[in-house]
């Protein structure tokens, strides 16, 4: 079995993408839940049997590297999301609330994209439909498209410490471990509220 235990950076960092480009390297494709274990076992996707062993959740795009030498090119499957489409609707205070109070009982994830609100499928569709169906607006389309499991990540897709320090501006606090950040509403498209 392959065993790959050192994080060597993403590949669209300078360095890293060089390795890549001038190694054979192997691509492994890995689920939200394996994103996030220090260890798995699973396979590349040429079949090769192997192990990841690193301290920290992965992205798209992140390498690794074997013991053996060898590059492994991480990639993340889609998930698939409830997307609720606000664009064309006049939604009360109200009815913004009372959709919120439930699904933040349900302790569901979500994020914002201009006016769409998104979930990641948790749970079966016909339950998450009825759900919602109860409290939202007639006029008020969904559907269901498949996205990043970054997409809802506390921290939002776009958002990285790759620069070494942790940090970044726009108020909030920081903790120890190398990160700061506010407790708003962290939109998808880059704008927080």
């Amino acid at each position: 079995m392959l065993v790959a235990d050192t994080y060597l950076g993403h590949r669209d960092d300078d360095a890293t993408a060089g390795a890549v480009a001038t190694s054979d390297h192997a691509t492994v494709v890995l689920s939200d839940t394996e994103r996030q274990r220090s260890r798995v076992r699973t396979e590349t996707t040429d079949g090769c049997d192997l192990g990841i062993v690193v301290a920290r959740d992965l992205a798209d795009g992140d390498v690794l590297e074997a013991e053996d030498g060898t590059l492994v090119v991480v990639e993340l499957a889609a998930i698939e999301a409830l997307v609720l489409d606000f664009a064309d609707s006049d939604v009360s205070p109200t009815a913004a609330l009372e959709l919120g109070h439930a699904v933040g009982n349900r302790h569901w994830n979500l994020a914002v994209r201009d006016r769409e609100t998104l979930f990641p499928v948790t749970d079966s569709k016909e339950r998450m439909e009825t759900t919602v169906a109860e409290l939202l607006p007639a006029d008020v389309p969904t559907r269901y498209e498949h996205v990043p499991p970054t997409t809802f990540d506390d921290e939002g897709v776009d958002h990285t410490h790759r620069d070494g320090t942790g940090m970044h501006d726009g108020g909030g606090h920081s903790h120890g471990g190398g990160h700061a950040h506010d407790h708003g509403v962290r939109t998808i498209d880059g704008g927080d509220q």
